[in-house]
């Protein structure tokens, strides 16, 4: 009975004891330690469904959230589907109206709710603010945490996650999965998507079986979680460099735990939430046409390289590990075989480069790709990765190097509350193991230098302007200001 919930519900032993005990209507006895610790995940989970019900209350036909949700196709049963809400522009709006219910702030900000202002220790507001909230969910369907879509094109933050909590491991959590797991049994294969707008309207349009990230790279726990269903994994994310970066990072992992992986291309420019709120059966037919990952990057590199000899190059420092990580032999004599006949070479050479070849795949640089829109997200800036750092490994030593090191150098700095996706997926592929504190100095040190060289010419022009106003003062001050940052950038050099 026990191994038959295991596998049904995804769940592991405690998980498959608790939903039959719930079923039998038996209660669990336990012993101190753990009864302290099921009280404080029932208090979380409880404040988190009372802020999950404040948030649907909001929405109502009235907001900008509810337009903004069916002015991008959504419609009233999958808004109710996926409980998606709304939270008010208020700074304290949440706050208030839970603690007057009896909740400590120390509840609300150990569940994510709430953030501690930085200025002033005490004071505490809403991390949700004029955003349309998508629930995130365990596999058992309860919610644990919040994405929130911001509403004003002038937000920074356009999605903004909760932080991890107690109930809240992004590594362990794909987004739409409670929802999409029975249909990735039956269809035996799932789809990985980047985005909650993709999970949602993929399901709405039918494809039930299609799951996304929670602000991290594929782990092996969403692995592990994903092989209970199925072991076939088709990936559909952007066509961008980024896009195409973690597509060959998710397959290795998946490749290496045997899992059997294919990928779609998108249209350059366009997400899987696009093509099915323009054309749902365009998505069936690039899901049909859908190639075996290493075959989809032999189609990638080859339509984008024309010189045969940087061909192989790529092809050696890419696919090649892709197929290295196959536990299967056969399978990788398939593959051999694909490659030597798509480069016009011999399956001993491709078995012999296959020796050589790096265990992970290289960079892989714009100059390889299609073309892309210029409405697409630019290079990730240094200050980008910094802040990423920051979010990635928060009590990091490395962090807390950055986080001083940065407001050195900047003065009063902004740290973000939300980074895109391929930013996060940068800093954990450039520090997968932070256990150094001084790993991001060149990083600091060139972040410093282009701060220097920016305020310099600010402050050359501003000199200039006091010389020909003849402002004695202000050409005092400008000239200082000059001389502090040579100083700086040659303690630098």
């Amino acid at each position: 009975m026990f191994t038959f919930i295991e596998k049904m519900e995804g769940v592991d032993f405690k998980g498959a004891l608790r939903i039959l005990a719930e079923k039998a209507g038996v209660v669990i006895e336990y012993t101190s330690n753990h009864t302290e610790e099921k009280n404080k995940t029932d208090s979380l989970r409880e404040v988190v469904l009372r802020a999950e019900h404040f948030f649907r209350e909001h929405l109502t036909e009235k907001s900008e959230a509810y337009a903004y949700a069916k002015k991008r196709g959504l419609t009233e049963e999958t808004i109710r589907s996926f409980g998606l809400g709304y939270a008010p522009l208020g700074w304290r709006t949440l706050l208030e109206a839970l603690t007057q219910e009896g909740k400590g702030t120390q509840l609300l900000q150990e569940a994510g709710l709430i953030k501690e202002a930085d200025e002033k220790r005490g004071t505490f507001y809403d991390r949700f603010r004029n955003r349309l909230i998508f629930p995130i969910r365990d596999i058992a369907g309860r919610t644990i945490a919040f994405t929130g879509r911001a509403l004003d094109p002038k937000d920074q933050a356009k999605y903004l996650n909760s932080p991890e909590t107690a109930l809240f491991k992004k590594s362990e959590v794909l987004f739409g999965m409670h929802q999409a797991k029975d249909a990735i049994r039956t269809r035996d294969f799932s789809i990985l998507v980047e985005g909650q707008f993709d999970v949602i309207l993929m399901h709405q349009a039918g494809f039930t079986h299609t799951i996304a990230l929670s602000g991290t790279a594929l782990s092996p726990e969403h692995i592990t979680i994903l092989k209970r269903y199925s072991d076939n994994l088709l990936l559909a994310l952007d066509a961008d460099r980024a896009g195409l970066q973690a597509s060959a990072k998710s397959a290795l992992l998946a490749l290496a735990s045997g899992m059997r992986v294919k990928a779609i291309l998108l249209p350059v420019g366009k997400d899987p939430a696009d093509i099915v709120s323009e054309n749902p059966e365009q998505m069936k037919e690039l899901v049909k046409e859908s190639v075996s990952i290493v075959e989809f990057f032999l189609k990638v590199l080859a339509s984008r390289e024309a010189s045969p000899h940087r061909l192989l190059l790529l092809v050696e420092h890419i696919v090649l590990p892709l197929i290295k990580a196959i536990p299967s032999a056969m399978e990788r004599e398939h593959f051999i075989n694909i490659v030597a006949r798509a480069l016009d070479s011999t399956p001993e050479a491709i078995r012999e480069s296959l020796i050589r070849a790096p265990l992970e795949p290289r960079e892989i640089k714009e100059s390889n790709l299609p073309e892309k829109p210029k409405t697409v997200v630019s290079e990730i800036t240094r200050e980008d990765m910094l802040q990423g750092i920051l979010m990635v490994y928060p009590e990091s030593p490395l962090a807390k190097r950055v986080k001083n090191e940065y407001a050195r150098i900047i003065g009063n700095p902004h740290i973000k509350e939300s980074l895109p996706e391929a930013v996060l997926f940068e800093v954990e592929r450039s520090f997968p193991e932070p256990t150094q504190q001084d790993a991001a100095d060149d990083m600091l040190k060139a972040f410093e230098r282009n701060v220097l060289s920016s305020q310099f010419e600010i402050a050359r022009k501003a000199l200039k302007e006091a010389e020909r106003a003849h402002d004695t003062a202000a050409i005092s001050s400008a000239f200082a200001w000059c001389e502090e940052i040579k100083k700086r950038q040659s303690l630098l050099s």
